[in-house]
């Protein structure tokens, strides 16, 4: 008989205190009496029981987390700024393998067990960083479930070889064709988008497209995204990322199209920017949105820092919310929100869905202190414990050497 794990005196979604019992790496549900056979505690001391973390836009190949700090370097621009990572990715003080196993697992440590991150794609540097990313989802295969995104950081059309190199990533383990701004980056949407969209279906793959583009031309970017989704038959298989300019359209024209995602089941990721997406229009809608916490101390900037429960307040505070329904609102998007544009879990049913604990769902969990919800958000402690598939993967922001079977 497998062990029950019981998580005693922990109080799902800041609720009653309850005991709740997982095993075979699924919640069973609260216990009035104690389970037979093997049985091991997990002490909540009233902490408040959640979904662990799902960070879905991460750059876990563009990160110096544990590094010393670096003057910001950049210029302006997109390509400007990825010529300038260019410029030192190479020359940090550890391997890229090294950086990206330290980042992966300091995100686990702090409560992330799910991911979804980019590995940068380009004719300089070709499949070396995808390497790094598919090394440290191996060493971490207990205690994370990680997706990766080939991304076409440099665009496709700008540099010979490109495509060949984004296609080939595909065929070496990747698991999401990556896109970036089809107009203002390589200045030709048409044969961008057909490009991504072929790849992706030559590997029955789903998208994920990053969208900096202001207002008007995201718009006609999306409009762009959309015709694709439907004529190729992949509704629910395609995110865009950023996309922080559709917030900027009226809201008749973002209406519009935010009907349309409600029909292909177009998904958002968000960092949760200075110019926010309007957040609570999105869940009116029922559109899937995830949080992430984009690049970690790198070339592109000195922000990121592993914790999403810190990029969680970012999004309360860039949103401008107060209400504690709205602030954990956040949390279940950081949460569970993440994991249904992973496609591992279903879509909020509205702003006031609190998911993730119910009996069958996955062991995937997190204790945090705080006396409410919006309280943890707020003060961010470090008295965790993290939970993978029913693991105890790590504990006070350290991993526990436990992994899930």
């Amino acid at each position: 008989m497998s062990t029950t794990t019981l998580l005693r005196d922990v109080r799902p979604w800041g609720g009653e205190v309850t005991d709740l019992a997982v095993r075979d790496g699924a919640v069973i549900g609260p216990v009035t009496a104690p389970p037979t056979g093997e049985v091991r505690v997990v002490e909540g001391r009233g902490r408040i029981l959640l979904p662990s973390f799902a960070d879905v836009h991460v750059h876990l190949d563009s990160t110096r987390v544990g590094l010393p700090f670096r003057p910001h370097t950049g210029t302006a621009g997109v390509w400007n700024m990825m010529l300038n990572d260019r410029d030192n990715w190479r020359g940090a003080e550890v391997s890229m393998t090294e950086r990206v196993t330290t980042t992966l697992e300091r995100a686990i440590a702090r409560g992330t067990t799910a991911v979804r991150t980019y590995a940068q794609v380009d004719v300089d540097a070709g499949h070396e960083r995808l390497d790094a990313v598919l090394a440290a989802r191996e060493a971490n295969a207990g205690r994370c479930d990680v997706e990766i995104i080939a991304f076409p950081q440099a665009g496709l059309l700008r540099e010979p070889g490109s495509i060949e190199v984004l296609d080939g990533a595909m065929a070496r383990g990747a698991d999401v064709v990556g896109g970036i701004d089809p107009c203002a980056l390589d200045r030709d949407p048409v044969r961008h988008l057909d490009l991504v969209f072929g790849i992706a279906e030559k590997h029955q793959a789903p998208i994920d497209i990053h969208l900096h583009e202001p207002d008007q031309l995201a718009k006609f970017s999306t409009e762009l995204i959309i015709e694709r989704t439907r004529a190729l038959g992949m509704a629910g298989k395609v995110t865009i990322s950023h996309g922080y300019g559709l917030g900027k359209l009226p809201e008749p024209q973002l209406r519009a199209l935010l009907e349309q995602f409600r029909e292909l089941d177009i998904s958002m990721a968000t960092i949760a920017p200075p110019t926010a997406l309007p957040t609570l229009l999105l869940a009116e809608y029922g559109i899937r949105l995830g949080l992430g916490q984009d690049g970690q101390r790198d070339y592109w900037s000195p922000y990121g820092n592993t914790d999403m429960l810190d990029r969680t307040w970012q999004l309360a505070f860039t949103n401008g919310f107060r209400r504690d329904d709205d602030i954990e609102h956040c949390v279940a998007i950081a949460t569970a929100g993440g994991r249904a544009v992973m496609g591992t879990a279903p879509a909020l049913a509205s702003a006031l869905d609190r998911p993730g604990l119910a009996p069958g769902d996955p062991a995937d969990l997190v204790l945090v202190a705080g006396d409410t919800v919006t309280a943890a958000v707020m003060d961010r402690l470090p008295d965790r414990t993290v939970l993978y598939r029913g693991a105890v993967v790590a504990d006070g922001l350290e991993l526990t050497g436990e992994v899930a079977a």
